[in-house]
């Protein structure tokens, strides 16, 4: 499970690839800027676009890795690259055919680039590139372009590029208007353009389908459908599997052999023996082979560097079976590792004095790494826009048996902290103190969020015996029941005196209660200037957010332990009472675990449907007048750092630099040209 920083950088502290050969790539790298150095002030900021913001990040610690560990960074970043082409196609199966076009318009064409329709044809491929896709890559809305068909037929005609039949269509008409639709009283497969599923695949095909499966050991679930997409053919369920010789198997061949390169420099036997069985699996297809990889992946956990690779998260299967490629290269920072260690040391602590029913926890939590790392390349799923925090496998019987390895992005999340800053928390917070509290207290209250969510919130609970895996039970609402759960495990913890007793604050209580206090707000107003007037809520952590919120303002209501004031026409919500708040939040983590552990469909649905919906009309309209007079775009996302190896005489690396691009546009069109590696139908 990944967790997706919830607003722009201007906001988050408040709120919580074809290259034959190493000579090649040196050589067809783009324009950079000087090399990084601690020396010279960091520019964080690319280019403001539509509603997004791209930053720069740095790799702290890069020249203290030895020439082998560079090399296997490098290796590991450049597999991650070569399957960035599998993310456009699941997002969408015009989505590469589309991209192609408009490159080829934007790099050919020599008509007049100072017209209004120039610059929104350049926005409209600037946010198709950041979305990996014609879809939001948060809203999940196909992108409304701002220039007419006709003037796109005029371009591509000037520029001799073909663009026709349906991916032409499609950029215009109604058709595919929701990547992901998890809407209630839908076929939500049938209704959603994601490209895991064939044109005519339903619900009840998929359910049926995966309802024969049973795995040859029922107490470790084999993850089926996590590796391949389901379609008909003459009306036969049939799944086509992402695998060398198979679905992609041009593009995992390309990632196989630059794994097999990173295998060559490993640090250690386990981390080798770790990316054999990635190797494998990826040669295969084989899901029992993925589960063998997870086990040793996850107890790898020595070594300066790690990666997480291959088909994983599931948010944007609308059922939650469906992995999406993604990749994070990083390395470990051992200086933060150390200090948030505690927290893995004490989970046993954390899950014996949660508010959990007692046969819904775990008795013996295992294997719960934490680590600080810092991000050295992302690709597919994570890139452009990236999570500040992971925790995997997400096999619930691998996290019990073996455990689980749980990341926060360090140099991410500083480079969100140091983009700049806006008016936005003076407008939304209620008073002094609150804003004060944000202040002094905010980006430690969101590392400490985010390490108890990932550490402890994904790690905690347990199924009931008998009870299915909860894509299976929970269905559609899986994947933010499961955010939610991890996030008010993360609440409960944050606003408790065993924070300052294992060091890591000085004052537990404000760090608290500036926690709840930017939590709330944006659970119930701020994260609504991503949402345009009249839409339902959609994404599964937004979702969360918001259903978290609303229940406890309205279980609190008797109490008044949250207060809504209007004051000059403007909303705030005002927390009255910490500790109570601190009640609700581990009344609703019991109820949601339940939930879980129960596989009780019913409750979660009246639980999301209820509270993480649908919005308020009346704030949203305030929010997005409120939020008028702020400039700064709401989303924000990377370009990644270069990395340019130096080869001898004999083509052997002898050195490799961090550079930084130049802009979004230029890294794209590289990105473009030198991982290109799967045909634009699949």
């Amino acid at each position: 499970m990944k967790l997706k920083s919830i607003l722009s950088a201007a906001f988050v502290a408040t709120l919580l690839v074809s290259c034959g050969n190493e000579k090649t790539k040196q050589e067809e790298t783009p324009k950079t800027e000087k090399k990084q150095s601690v020396e010279t002030a960091f520019n964080f900021n690319v280019e403001e676009f539509a509603d997004i913001k791209i930053l720069r990040y740095q790799i702290p610690g890069w020249d203290k890795l030895t020439l082998k560990e560079q090399k296997l960074v490098y290796y590991l970043t450049q597999a991650g690259l070569a399957g960035r082409d599998i993310m456009w196609d699941q997002n969408y199966r015009h989505n590469l055919k589309i991209r192609t076009a408009l490159e080829n318009v934007y790099t050919k064409f020599k008509g007049d680039k100072s017209s209004g329709n120039w610059s929104a044809f350049t926005t409209y491929l600037k946010r198709v590139w950041f979305s990996n896709g014609i879809h939001h890559h948060y809203s999940n809305d196909k992108l409304t372009p701002e220039f007419s068909q006709d003037y796109l037929k005029s371009i591509l005609a000037e520029t001799n590029t073909v663009l026709e039949g349906e991916a032409f269509d499609v950029i215009f008409n109604t058709q595919d208007t929701k990547k992901v639709n998890q809407a209630k009283g839908v076929d939500n497969v049938l209704e959603s353009a994601v490209n895991f599923y064939g044109p005519d695949v339903t619900n009840a095909d998929v359910e049926s389908f995966y309802g024969k499966m049973k795995s040859p050991d029922p107490k470790k679930p084999l993850s089926y459908g996590l590796n391949s997409q389901l379609v008909k053919e003459n009306g036969t369920l049939k799944e086509r599997v992402y695998k060398s010789g198979g679905l992609y198997g041009s593009a995992i061949d390309e990632i196989v052999k630059w794994l097999e390169l990173a295998q060559g420099v490993a640090e250690n036997e386990a981390q080798g023996n770790a990316l054999s069985l990635l190797i494998k699996y990826y040669k295969t297809g084989d899901l029992q082979t993925w589960d063998d990889y997870n086990v040793a992946w996850t107890a790898a956990t020595a070594g300066n560097v790690d990666y997480i690779n291959s088909f994983i998260e599931v948010y944007n299967d609308p059922l939650g079976y469906r992995g999406s490629y993604e990749t994070i290269v990083q390395i470990n920072d051992f200086d933060m590792s150390a200090k948030m260690a505690v927290l893995s040391e004490n989970a046993q602590w954390f899950e014996d004095n949660s508010p959990l029913m007692k046969e819904h926890k775990k008795e013996n939590v295992v294997g719960v790494t934490y680590k600080v790392v810092n991000v050295a390349g992302e690709a597919g799923d994570a890139s452009p826009s990236t999570p500040i925090g992971v925790n995997l496998p997400n096999a619930n019987w691998i996290r019990a048996a073996v455990g689980s390895k749980s990341v926060s992005l360090g140099n991410i999340i500083h480079a969100y902290n140091n983009a700049g800053s806006t008016g936005r928390l003076k407008e939304f917070v209620h008073d002094d103190e609150e804003y004060e509290l944000e202040e002094n207290y905010g980006q430690l209250a969101d590392k400490l969020h985010t390490a108890l969510h990932e550490v402890i919130g994904h790690a905690s609970g347990q199924l009931n015996p008998g009870v299915g895996e909860t894509k299976e039970t929970l269905k559609n609402y899986a994947s933010t029941l499961e955010e939610g759960r991890a996030d008010l495990v993360g609440l409960y913890y944050l606003y408790n005196p065993k924070l300052q007793e294992l060091g890591l604050v000085e004052d537990w209580k404000k760090v608290g209660m500036a926690a709840y206090d930017g939590y709330i707000r944006n659970g119930l107003m701020s994260q609504l200037i991503r949402l345009k007037l009249g839409d339902d809520v959609e994404e599964a952590h937004m979702r969360n957010r918001q259903w978290v919120s609303a229940w406890v303002f309205e279980k609190g209501q008797a109490d008044n332990v949250i207060e809504k004031v209007t004051r000059d026409g403007k909303t705030y919500f005002n927390i009255n009472d910490y500790e109570k708040l601190h009640d609700l939040f581990g009344q609703l983590l019991r109820e949601t675990q339940r939930i879980k552990s129960e596989g009780d469909y019913k409750a979660v649905e009246d639980l999301v449907e209820g509270y993480g919906v649908k919005v308020d009309q009346a704030i949203h309209a305030e929010v997005l007048e409120r939020n008028k007079q702020f400039k700064s775009p709401p989303y924000s996302g990377f370009v990644n750092p270069v990395l340019v190896p130096e080869t001898d005489a004999d083509g052997n690396i002898k050195a490799i630099k961090v550079t930084q691009p130049e802009s979004f546009e230029g890294q794209m069109l590289f990105y473009s040209k030198n991982y290109n590696f799967l045909p634009e139908e699949n």
